[in-house]
């Protein structure tokens, strides 16, 4: 096998570690994929003879190119590469497919990409790194040219926000939430109409914020079929919707890339049954709430 081919296996040994960490740094699959791409390039272009550890290497090289990449991200300009090093299976599949960046939001966590979303860049390296891929403060410190202690705070911070800082409702009620919450939004994803009337009070009452669709004024939508029926318009949404905390209560957020776009409050009844949903869309409501990880929630 001759030198390159060798490089070649070992990247892709690499591979699915270094997207994972690009994905939950970045929230966005084709911006993970870029920087897995950038990695493979300094790769090809580094002499690694003298690295013992060829993934911790490559972890520290695609950790700095997403805490760069989100620094820069609200004014990022595009510079062309000097040359171009072919990345062996990134061309094979150069345009994102929505539906495997819905299946990883899935597997992440869609509340867990809207917390780490809030974090500073390097509270988010140190959570992703530490408490997701079990990288010793140590080893993440000379990445953020900070002591290992400082590191061990920046992840402390993160996770504190992570669980959220919100009153939860009593432990037993948060338990009935997540079985219905849970439920709608798998009759939703799955478009079973039935499922989705069996849940609702059939009083059950929806108030859309005017931003929701968008139209000119609020929306409003009262009878379990009727609710039943809006909320099937709705299936493609469902696919980058998951559950979390809002403001202690179980919800939906959708958020494609990790930024919420709505979310969903529900009012649920003695008998587990859902007599009331609020749509919220309006920037300025959504920035007010506290999304929280709930646990057991994808």
């Amino acid at each position: 096998m001759n030198e390159n081919a060798s490089l070649i296996l070992r990247f892709e040994e690499e591979r699915p570690r270094l997207r994972a960490v690009a994905y939950r740094m970045l929230g966005s699959l084709s911006e993970a994929d870029d920087a897995v791409q950038e990695a493979w390039i300094r790769l090809n272009r580094s002499d690694t003879s003298d690295v013992e550890n060829l993934g911790a290497w490559l972890t520290t090289v695609i950790s700095q190119l997403c805490l760069n990449m989100l620094r820069s991200r609200d004014n990022r300009r595009e510079d062309p590469l000097d040359s171009y090093v072919p990345d062996p299976a990134r061309a094979q599949k150069d345009v994102t497919d929505p539906e495997e960046e819905a299946l990883l939001a899935d597997a992440v966590g869609v509340a867990m990409l809207v917390v780490l979303d809030t974090l500073a860049p390097p509270e988010r390296l140190a959570f992703v790194l530490h408490d997701m891929f079990q990288v010793p403060f140590d080893e993440i410190g000379p990445m953020l040219e900070r002591t290992p202690a400082a590191v061990r705070q920046l992840a402390s911070r993160a996770r504190r926000r992570v669980k959220g800082n919100a009153t939860p409702a009593p432990a037993p009620d948060l338990g009935r939430q997540h079985k219905v919450v849970e439920a709608f939004l798998a009759a939703t994803r799955g478009g079973d109409l039935d499922a989705l009337v069996a849940l609702l009070h059939p009083g059950v009452v929806l108030h859309a914020d005017k931003m929701v669709v968008p139209t000119p004024e609020p929306i409003f939508v009262s009878g379990a079929r009727t609710v039943a029926q809006g909320a099937m318009a709705a299936t493609g949404r469902a696919r980058f919707t998951g559950l979390a905390l809002l403001d202690g209560a179980v919800g939906l957020v959708m958020a494609p890339q990790g930024r919420p776009r709505l979310v969903l409050a529900f009012t649920i009844t003695d008998d587990d049954r859902i007599a009331e949903i609020e749509v919220i869309a309006e920037p300025v409501r959504l920035g007010g709430l506290e999304v929280a990880v709930l646990d057991g929630a994808a």
